[in-house]
């Protein structure tokens, strides 16, 4: 398992700690507006840097191959209201072609 994958796995297991702790912390009080909005971002934004980073990322070193050609289509195709698994095919055939074009 990867260092990003590893990461991706502590974080879920906390933010599920998190959410089950959050009860007896609260003791049926609702959290404040501030906390609920940070734990509401939080895996949308690790999850779009382990994204940035498999995509992006060759080694130590700036990659843009076709991982991130498939990741732009995919972007432009949920930008255009597409669905998911639209931009996901999507993305999968553009990196294949742009792979087997060499």
């Amino acid at each position: 398992m990867s260092a990003a994958w590893a990461a991706v796995v502590l974080v879920g297991l906390g933010t599920a700690l998190l959410k089950g702790a959050g009860p007896l912390f609260f003791g049926g009080r609702a959290p404040g507006e501030r906390l609920n909005r940070f734990l509401e971002a939080l895996a949308p934004a690790l999850l779009a840097a382990l994204v940035a980073t498999s995509t992006g990322a060759d080694g130590g070193r700036l990659a843009l191959d076709a991982r991130a050609a498939g990741v732009a289509a995919a972007a432009l195709l949920l930008t255009l209201r597409a669905p998911a698994i639209a931009a996901i095919a999507a993305a999968a055939a553009v990196a294949a072609l742009l792979r087997a074009a060499g």
